[in-house]
Formats: C-alpha cells, sequence, structure tokens
C-alpha cells in the first residue's frame, strides 16, 4: 500500500512538473479553457508556437495584420517553422461580439475573417450600425443570418473569450494588445517584423532549428 502511494505521488510531481516546469503541457495551453474554439495558422507540427493575443477594434493590431503577419507568412509559417495561435484579447464591446463571430465560423474561414476586419477597421468602428457591418462580413464567409444570430447569443463562447483574457492575465501579464507570447515569455506592444522574427529565431535555435 506504501509503494503504490508513493507512485502515485511520484506521477503527480512528474505531472505538475510538465505543467508548470518541463517540456510538457505548455502555460499557454493551461490558459486555454475548455469550449474555447482554437484557430491555428501554419503546420501543427511547427517547433515554435506564436501566441497573438489581440483586439479586433485596436489600431495597431490592425497594423500587425496589415503590415507584420504577411511578411512572417514568407519567412516563418509557410516554411513550417512557426505556427500563429490567434487568442482573443476583446478591449470592447464591438470586438467582443466579432471575435465570437469568427470563432463561429467554419473553422477554414477563420483567418480570413479576422483579416477581412482588420483591414476594414477603421469602416467597422465608425459604422452607423457595426453589428450590421459584422453579419455582413459573416455572410462572405458562408454564414446564414441563423447561424449569426445563434452565434451571438452563444453565452458559452462569450465566457470562454472572457476566461481566455483572465487567463492571459494571470498567466503572462497580458495587459494590452497587441501582446504575443513565444516560448513562454510576453512581448507586449507593436513589435515591427525585425523584432518578432528575431525572437523567433531564437526560439528555432532553442529548439534546435537553423533559422
Amino acid at each position: 500500500m506504501r509503494f503504490v502511494r508513493i507512485s502515485l505521488l511520484y506521477c503527480f510531481t512528474l505531472l505538475v512538473w510538465g505543467v508548470w516546469g518541463g517540456h510538457g503541457v505548455l502555460a499557454a495551453d493551461f490558459a486555454l479553457p475548455l469550449g474555447y474554439p482554437e484557430r491555428v495558422l501554419g503546420s501543427a507540427d511547427a517547433p515554435v508556437t506564436l501566441y497573438e493575443y489581440s483586439s479586433l477594434t485596436c489600431p495597431h493590431c490592425a497594423d500587425f495584420h496589415r503590415q507584420t503577419l504577411p511578411k512572417l507568412k514568407v519567412s516563418h509559417i509557410d516554411t513550417g517553422k512557426v505556427r500563429l495561435v490567434l487568442r482573443d484579447y476583446p478591449l470592447d464591446r464591438l470586438s467582443m461580439v466579432g471575435a465570437m463571430m469568427a470563432r463561429c465560423a467554419p473553422e477554414g474561414h477563420y483567418y480570413k475573417i479576422m483579416e477581412l476586419l482588420f483591414s476594414s477597421q477603421q469602416a467597422m468602428v465608425s459604422a452607423e450600425n457595426p453589428l450590421a457591418f459584422l453579419k455582413q462580413t459573416g455572410r462572405l464567409a458562408g454564414m446564414s443570418e441563423a447561424d449569426l444570430d445563434a452565434c451571438f447569443a452563444n453565452e458559452s463562447l462569450l465566457v470562454s473569450i472572457q476566461q481566455v483574457q483572465e487567463r492571459a492575465r494571470e498567466t503572462f501579464d497580458v495587459r494590452s494588445t497587441p501582446s504575443f507570447v513565444i516560448d513562454e515569455a510576453l512581448y507586449a506592444g507593436a513589435l515591427s517584423y525585425e523584432a518578432l522574427s528575431e525572437a523567433l529565431d531564437r526560439a528555432l535555435v532553442h529548439k534546435g532549428v537553423s533559422r
């Protein structure tokens, strides 16, 4: 009986170490609540993951998606070295509703919708009826009126996005957008392509991958 207790304690110790200090479950994965539909851009087998916390009404987030992300796709994502995981950090009601709609869209359309919303951010925030603007974007992705209404009424999705924000604050001290997490390290603010590329290259070297 004593051997069983020791074995269980040993297994529990390994589990905790895997979550917090080892190479098992990363803190970034722990920060993901159940029921939150993860959306990944790039190869699932990429050695390095770039986590982006952003808000659809954040101008610097839009700049990242318009100017920096296309370059990262060519140099790091399309080459199979890095995968991007976008996590919602809505700063207001409009960005929350937009984030919900994008998560409800068919998985293959998620990043297309996000790019549409970021590229038309100024029109969205100044629209007389922002909800109608969002719905029009959703319809471009093949969502019906019933799909959109059901999405906006999805309380569990709303709660999961709020939990993503809360856990981002608790786990990585995310306080603003955009914020990026690479190898458990937080990079806050409007980073240039060069700065992000350098951070990703360091992470690749750490994983034993040539740049």
